[in-house]
């Protein structure tokens, strides 16, 4: 017998949270173990029950769900993330993506999409909701556009990628070498060989260019 999915369902609108996990409730497949009403309660959830999946809210008091959803990445922590938002946005889905978000559902759409959606998820796949599919493929646009401009992106190595990825989040290189549990003189490396391979000069110049192309890294 398969194991059930746990997830834990994170809204601080409790009308709107209760008719999630009454539609979770449909599928054995997944359980509802906790749910959250700010993003600072599902975060703590989250630590302490270390869910199979778990679908934040982006608009949350205390933290919101991208917050969250940073920290969860940043901690390497063994949680799948669904988004929830009520906003056709270019900015929030980067942002989710940009964090290894697994599903992204407009909230209009939550009740036929979530389980599809969390089954998807469970299977390693992704799923975005159909109504939102345009922004993937802005995305994949900005993305193609920049490879164009800066063919060597193609050579930066996983560690130098990701290390360009969170100078785009605005990160010092201590955040950076915290997160992801190196030391300063690594992280300064890499920041130097991107420098090399991109063509850029000066750490000021790497820092404006990940700012600037932070949607297509």
């Amino acid at each position: 017998m398969e194991s059930t999915i746990r997830v834990i369902i994170a809204d601080d609108h409790e009308i709107f949270r209760v008719g999630l996990v009454k539609t979770i409730e449909r599928d054995t497949q997944f359980s509802t173990i906790a749910q959250a009403n700010n993003g600072k309660e599902a975060l703590e959830l989250i630590s302490s029950m270390k869910p199979d999946i778990a679908v934040l809210d982006v608009s949350m008091p205390s933290m919101n769900g991208l917050e969250v959803g940073r920290t969860i990445y940043r901690e390497a922590m063994p949680t799948e993330l669904i988004f929830l938002t009520m906003y056709k946005d270019i900015a929030y889905f980067n942002a989710a993506m940009d964090i290894g978000a697994r599903g992204y559902l407009l909230k209009d759409n939550a009740s036929t999409d979530l389980l599809v959606c969390l089954r998807t998820v469970a299977e390693g796949d992704h799923y975005i909701s159909p109504t939102m599919s345009h922004l993937l493929v802005e995305r994949l646009k900005h993305t193609e556009r920049l490879a164009q401009q800066v063919p060597t992106l193609h050579d930066l190595s996983p560690a130098e990628r990701q290390i360009l990825k969170l100078l785009a989040d605005n990160l010092t290189s201590k955040d950076i070498a915290d997160t992801l549990f190196v030391s300063i003189r690594t992280v300064e490396n890499h920041r130097m060989h991107i420098c090399h391979k991109l063509g850029i000069k000066g750490h000021h110049r790497l820092l404006q260019f990940a700012l600037e192309n932070k949607e297509a890294l």
